[in-house]
């Protein structure tokens, strides 16, 4: 079973439209019966799921879809390119393990600490944004998925970016590999790629 599609509701569907385009979302369908029914589909970069809204497809009221999830490698990097498409998005925060408080609710808690985690631990740093309902999305960084989270053999990329900062993780931890050895790893290509596969999957880690 693959989970592939989650309804938001929306008031304003082209405004809504316009919105997921601009976050560079791929536009999948815009099926519109000329009446009563109009849906329309986008997924995001790197997704196997994408979202659906429009004219009479969910009795929910608009903007109650929160605690939507788009998971990251670098949240920096995600957060600047929303900037730099002119949508508004939170400051980078972490976690203070509090249930209780003044702000919005997460995943991890109601207390939210400026800045990411300071271990820059996985799981651990998020930034939120709303669509114009005020429907709620939160990017949360992975970096090392907990063990038997990804299939093994099933390692992909969302973007070149997210690409890009897993090689400079594997970068680092193969230098520090060389280092132990005392001489160039001439291997070094299967190395990155065993290091990138299972940081992916949440396997143990090449040494």
């Amino acid at each position: 079973m693959k989970f592939e599609i989650v309804v938001i509701p929306v008031s304003d569907v082209d405004r809504a439209k316009a919105f997921y385009a601009r976050l560079g979302w791929r536009l999948d369908a815009d099926f519109d019966d000329g009446k009563a029914f109009r849906v329309l589909q986008f997924t995001p970069p790197g997704s196997g799921c994408s979202v659906i809204f429009g004219k009479d497809v969910t009795a929910a009221a608009p903007g109650s879809a929160q605690g939507l999830y788009l998971i990251v490698s670098d949240i920096a990097a995600a957060r600047q390119e929303l900037l730099d498409r002119g949508i508004a998005v939170s400051e980078v925060f972490h976690s203070a393990g509090v249930y209780a408080g003044p702000d919005e609710p997460y995943l991890f808690g109601r207390v939210r600490v400026s800045g990411p985690d300071p271990e820059h631990g996985s799981y651990r740093s998020f930034a939120s944004f709303r669509d114009p309902d005020g429907n709620g999305w939160l990017f949360q960084e992975v970096t090392t998925r907990l063990a038997g989270r990804i299939e093994s053999t099933a390692t992909t990329f969302a973007s070149a970016n997210d690409l890009a900062s897993a090689f400079r993780r594997a970068e680092q931890a193969h230098g520090a590999y060389e280092a132990s050895l005392g001489h160039r790893d001439e291997d070094w290509p299967d190395w990155y790629a065993a290091y990138m596969a299972a940081e992916q999957s949440g396997a143990d880690l090449p040494k």
